[in-house]
């Protein structure tokens, strides 16, 4: 099982390495992992309001670039030395925030509200299992591959639902479907390295 990463034991992976000397050059010093956290919340209920309205062209770019400062925080934090405990806690609920309501809200009418609702309680267990390890002076653990996978498939198949139900190819769904069911085998996983 992985442990806290702090600023003292920090590990660099190879794509915060390919992000630091492209995408990261552009975010100034004074610009915080912990603020691209925060903005991902902020972003949520806009993603949300054009979801709603069925602005696609508003929707799908707002949504890929709120998802895109998940990837953006965390290599900021490890490349720079900007781990912080709130940093550490905010990130995966930033996350649970922005992919947990989209699926609520589009998946459940798009797909299914059974495989929606088996999207949510994994990621709820996830958060569960955090807080039961804090209740229990349990050490903090960083994420892992598996959730970070997990994120990543999340948001490829969201957002190629988006796009099905904005350009009309229907033939996108399935593939949809089958990356949100993998992206579910690696949240089950994640959830397992956590102590369950």
């Amino acid at each position: 099982m992985n442990s806290l990463m702090t600023n003292e034991n920090v590990k660099v992976f190879w794509h915060d390495k390919v992000l630091r000397y492209t995408v990261l050059r552009l975010i100034p010093k004074d610009i915080h992992p912990n603020h691209l956290t925060v903005l991902r919340v902020i972003l949520t209920p806009f993603v949300l309001y054009y979801l709603w309205l069925e602005k696609w062209e508003v929707c799908v770019p707002l949504f890929l670039f709120a998802a895109l400062t998940d990837l953006l925080d965390g290599s900021l934090a490890r490349t720079r030395k900007l781990i912080t405990m709130w940093g550490t806690v905010a990130d995966p609920i930033a996350d649970k925030m922005l992919i947990g309501s989209v699926v609520i809200l589009f998946v459940a009418k798009e797909v299914n509200v059974y495989f929606a609702a088996v999207i949510v309680l994994v990621e709820l267990a996830i958060a569960i299992t955090a807080v039961v390890r804090r209740l229990r002076h349990q050490p903090f653990i960083s994420a892992n591959w598996y959730g970070k996978i997990k994120m990543l498939l999340q948001v490829i198949g969201v957002t190629t639902l988006l796009v099905a139900r904005w350009s009309g190819v229907d033939m996108m769904v399935p593939f949809s479907i089958g990356t949100l069911s993998i992206a579910i085998v690696f949240a089950l996983m994640s959830l397992y390295t956590y102590g369950l």
